[in-house]
């Protein structure tokens, strides 16, 4: 199995994918305070559920959501067709880097996805390019809490702490004019629902492809229960092009 089909299998009972609620997830739209008729870009969409939250919440937007992952962007179309969005969510089945839009957007999405980037400080680049003089972005970026252990630095990668983040965020261009700090409790439901939904699934489907999702879930919980859990942030900032 590739790993981006079993990723889209994970994130299926939680089609946010990353660690915030979708009580959260709302305030941090509605405090972006689009004006009528806003353009949105989401840069590793996934199943869509920011964009689809995003066009719910202003009824007169319309949405374009990248992602490389075929399984991902099928999902998304299903979503967008049960909540009749289909005709304001434009979907593209590409890597993010590769996207190229002749129109500007009012809020340009970025959230778990900067690795399409090479990182924040790439990605807050790509999305400068892409978002209106003025326009919004938002952003969402691991960081450490506190010193992980190295050999848990070696498998997800050397972040800054959290004011090194946003330090880095702004660093281009930007001004971080919001943010939401992921709680445990997010990050709790999150994981415990990216492993049990993996695990499930994995027991429904015997064979070498549910061996396969058994071991990369149970890989993924001891990483998070006995390595990165209460050391590993994540923070979505909402910044302003300045």
């Amino acid at each position: 199995m590739e790993r981006e089909l079993i990723s889209a299998i994970a994130h299926r009972d939680h089609p946010i994918a990353t660690p915030i609620t979708p009580g959260n997830l709302d305030r941090l739209l509605r405090r972006a305070a689009l004006p009528e008729g806003a353009r949105i870009l989401d840069l590793g969409c996934g199943h869509g559920e920011w964009s689809l939250r995003a066009l719910e919440l202003l009824p007169s937007a319309t949405a374009d959501g990248v992602d490389l992952s075929h399984e991902a962007v099928v999902s998304a179309e299903r979503a967008a067709a049960v909540r009749g969005l289909s005709d304001r969510l434009t979907l593209h089945e590409m890597p993010a880097a590769d996207f190229s839009s002749q129109e500007p957007y009012d809020l340009v999405l970025c959230v778990g996805s900067t690795h399409a980037f090479q990182g924040l400080k790439g990605t807050m680049e790509a999305v400068a390019r892409f978002v209106r003089p003025g326009g919004l972005a938002l952003v969402g970026e691991a960081f450490w809490e506190k010193p992980p252990a190295p050999e848990v630095v070696a498998v997800l990668g050397a972040y800054p702490d959290l004011a090194g983040t946003v330090a880095a965020a702004e660093s281009e261009g930007w001004l971080a004019v919001y943010g939401h700090v992921s709680t445990l409790a997010e990050w709790d439901e999150y994981e415990w629902s990216w492993t049990g939904t993996l695990a499930r699934w994995a027991a429904a489907n015997p064979g070498p492809d549910g061996d396969q999702a058994l071991a990369v879930a149970r890989e993924h919980r001891e990483l998070w229960l006995n390595g990165y859990r209460e050391a590993l942030g994540f923070v979505t900032l909402l910044l302003q092009r300045v």
